[in-house]
């Protein structure tokens, strides 16, 4: 399994200037053959690759790049290429590839060979061929018998470097036991980012702080003149406001997806299509602040890494449904309590959707339901609500056994 770790860069200033050199190279190499695939019929990666060489001859800068480096840039554009033709086949109306401006392209990749990881003088540095030993912030091991197949470098917005460890390992958590001890359901929403089948209800973190800031930097920045020297020193506030709030919001995300994947055997989830939820024209905002696809794909990838059951479900009718008897029952937005009126359940309306999910999930792999299930107790069941902040100090929203609730009733 393939997994993505990145680690902080703090260049000296040659090596900053050589960075950004390499990578200004490298876009100039991507627009040169861009240039060429409008012009040229039939080319392809491997094709236009295999022209490096001589390139080099006509462009001596090129020598000083390494060639895994220049294939990538070279990969990178029949990569997006092909993205284009993706969405185009999909019905969507795209365009053409346009050249890349020096803020459009910002990174560089290393595959194979050219990096290295070394320890000199109880530090650690990346070894980067034809760009020299880089400090890096090596705040977390990579795992014993791991192999790092790429190396992606980039230099955000903020003017920070970054290296993104492309890691595979062979030695993955066996597979949790097939009689799903503990299993969950979970119901994403916006007011309560998670409400699961044990009661327990996560809040959304609060980023109105950060949002703020944000606003604040950005109508200053409205105020610059454009392209002066003021308006690039702002740009970068205003940059290292929207990475403040990126932080934070994938901070949480990654403690409270490794909490579920960590606790349970099973984990079942709907299969939502967040690209289109957020294409919807009411409160799009909201969705896409809420980054639920983000969250799912680092829950699925989590609960791999752990041994841990994933299962999508369909999402459709699990809020109507009652978890109890089945019967569906409408329900505006606004109204928050499931009420059945053919058996008498009753439960938070999330609450009861992660339990028709947590079901559905159960009936996808063939488990048979607990006795505990509402849907043969039919008892109400409390929420204990969570703050995310707990969630960010602690790393995990776990409520003790004393006061987590139970479904049985």
């Amino acid at each position: 399994m393939r997994y993505n770790y990145r680690y902080r860069l703090n260049p000296t200033g040659e090596l900053h200037e050589r960075l950004a050199w390499t990578v200004d190279t490298c876009r100039q190499v991507y627009n040169h053959f861009l240039h060429r695939l409008n012009r040229v019929d039939g080319t392809s990666a491997y094709s236009e690759q295999k022209l490096l060489p001589n390139l080099k001859r006509e462009w001596g800068d090129l020598k000083d790049v390494h060639s895994k480096v220049l294939q990538k840039a070279v990969q990178r554009l029949y990569d997006n290429l092909s993205t284009l033709k993706g969405r185009k086949d999909n019905g969507y109306r795209v365009g053409e590839l346009k050249w890349k401006g020096p803020q459009e392209y910002r990174s560089i990749t290393y595959s194979q060979t050219g990096f290295e990881l070394n320890n000199t003088s109880g530090r650690t540095v990346l070894s980067l061929s034809k760009i020299g030993d880089i400090p890096m912030v090596y705040h977390r091991d990579v795992p014993n018998g791991a192999t790092i197949k790429e190396v992606v470098v980039k230099q955000e917005p903020t003017g920070e470097w970054f290296a993104v460890l492309s890691i595979e390992t062979e030695n993955d958590a066996p597979p949790k036991p097939e009689h799903h001890e503990r299993c969950v359901g979970i119901d994403v929403g916006i007011l309560k980012y998670t409400h699961d089948s044990d009661g327990t209800a996560v809040e959304r973190p609060d980023l109105s702080e950060e949002r703020e800031r944000l606003e604040r930097e950005q109508h200053k920045l409205s105020r610059k003149d454009h392209g002066s020297a003021n308006y690039r020193k702002q740009q970068r506030v205003v940059a290292r406001r929207h990475a403040d709030l990126k932080r934070k919001r994938r901070d949480f995300l990654h403690k409270l997806s490794a909490y579920y994947a960590r606790e349970y055997d099973l984990v079942a989830v709907e299969d939502l299509d967040a690209k289109g939820l957020m294409e919807l024209p009411s409160n799009s905002h909201n969705r896409a602040g809420a980054a639920w696809g983000t969250f799912l794909r680092m829950l699925e990838y989590k609960c791999e890494r752990d041994g841990t059951h994933f299962v999508a479900v369909d999402p459709r009718g699990t809020t109507k449904e009652c978890s109890a008897c089945g019967v569906s029952t409408e329900k505006p937005l606004w109204v928050r309590e499931h009420s059945c009126p053919s058996c008498g359940f009753k439960a938070d309306r999330d609450l009861n959707a992660a339990y028709n999910i947590l079901s559905r999930g159960l009936d996808h792999v063939g488990v048979v339901h607990s006795d505990s299930m509402p849907a043969e107790t039919a008892l109400p069941v409390g929420t204990d609500s969570v703050p995310a902040k707990r969630v960010l100090e602690t790393g995990s929203p776990v409520l003790s056994e004393a006061v987590r609730p139970s479904r049985a009733g």
